[in-house]
């Protein structure tokens, strides 16, 4: 009996999955899809936006402490001194970076603030824990507040800070000065 197995090429191959991907957001379909322009991008980059997508629509929500096994739960930060205190969160940053959590603008922080962020905010924030080796969730921790003064202080470069006074020209910037704090924590792998 003849083999009618169709041979398989790479091009063959990014074409099936294409069609699987797009079967499967069929019931998230929204703009997103509609403005991808496929005769604009190789299959290949397209199949990983459209994985990415799906896995976003997959993704759970759980609160940040839940996307470790067992549960990541730190002392408060109350009953540490301050020797303590920082290699729980050395530990803790290692533990994110692992999970592809990432922190961004920290270096106005001490160790003792950057720790109870993580413990009183981060932790318990409920956030799409997409599962791809791609996907970094970054936490922007100088937006604590909504208030811009400490983006613009320590880390907004010229151009920021002036695009975002004529955005905002009935406010004066704060004077821009080097964070107090600087430290060296693990960055997504292109950003390093």
């Amino acid at each position: 009996m003849p083999d009618f197995a169709p041979n398989s090429s790479p091009e063959f191959d990014a074409l099936m999955r294409n069609a699987e991907l797009r079967n499967a957001l069929e019931p998230y379909f929204d703009d997103a899809i509609m403005h991808l322009n496929s005769d604009e991008i190789p299959t290949e980059v397209e199949n990983e936006y459209l994985a990415g997508m799906l896995a976003w629509e997959r993704a759970p929500v759980l609160p940040i402490a839940q996307w470790f096994q067992p549960e990541l739960k730190l002392p408060s930060p109350d009953t540490l001194d301050d020797e303590q205190l920082h290699e729980y969160l050395w530990d803790v940053v290692q533990r994110f970076y692992d999970r592809r959590i990432v922190l961004d603008f920290t270096d106005h922080l001490n160790d003792r603030q950057l720790y109870c962020l993580i413990y009183r905010d981060i932790l318990p924030s409920p956030e799409k824990k997409v599962d791809l080796p791609t996907s970094y969730l970054h936490w922007d921790c100088s937006d604590t507040s909504g208030d811009p003064e400490v983006w613009l202080r320590y880390y907004a470069d010229q151009a920021e800070r002036e695009s975002w006074s004529e955005e905002h020209d009935a406010e004066p910037l704060p004077p821009s000065e080097p964070p107090p704090f600087p430290r060296r924590l693990p960055r997504e792998p292109s950003e390093k």
